[in-house]
């Protein structure tokens, strides 16, 4: 199964406080041990909403907001993508990371990634084909732009 690890902003990845030399060795030591086991396939961390925007859809219209968003329990400051056998194998993983913000309450959220038989009778032979296409196209892209 695929889960979306979510590291919860605070006040201060909001403000673009930067992680120390510590925290990175830390983190980077974590991330190792996740590769090393199989476990990630991504990670990446987000600068603050301020340098974000966000696309509201309301009936056939579209309306761009600017950040900085309020309620920063509601925003994200990274995240990882796991393959793991269950969620509980995830909760073991995610209890071993580093305290992503030292010194403010921080918060992970795990979250399981829809997998195509997720959508039963939905997910068509041609959709499902349309969807392998697409992953695949999405692979052969990254492969070629490490090459470069």
């Amino acid at each position: 199964m695929k889960v979306m690890v979510i590291v919860k902003a605070t006040k201060n990845s909001e403000a673009g406080v930067m992680p120390g030399e510590q925290l990175l060795a830390a983190m980077g030591k974590y991330n190792e041990e996740l590769v090393k086991a199989g476990i990630m396939l991504s990670g990446e961390g987000l600068h603050p909403s301020g340098k974000g925007k966000r696309i509201k859809f309301s009936g056939g219209k579209r309306t761009v907001i600017d950040g900085p968003f309020s309620n920063t329990r509601d925003l994200i400051a990274g995240y990882w993508m796991w393959q793991v056998k269950s969620m509980d194998e995830a909760v073991e993983w995610a209890r071993r990371c580093p305290d992503p913000m030292p010194g403010e309450e921080a918060e992970l959220e795990l979250r399981r990634v829809f997998s195509a038989e997720d959508f039963g009778d939905a997910m068509t032979p041609e959709l499902r084909e349309q969807e392998d296409r697409l992953r695949a196209k999405i692979e052969d892209q990254a492969k070629s732009k490490k090459k470069k």
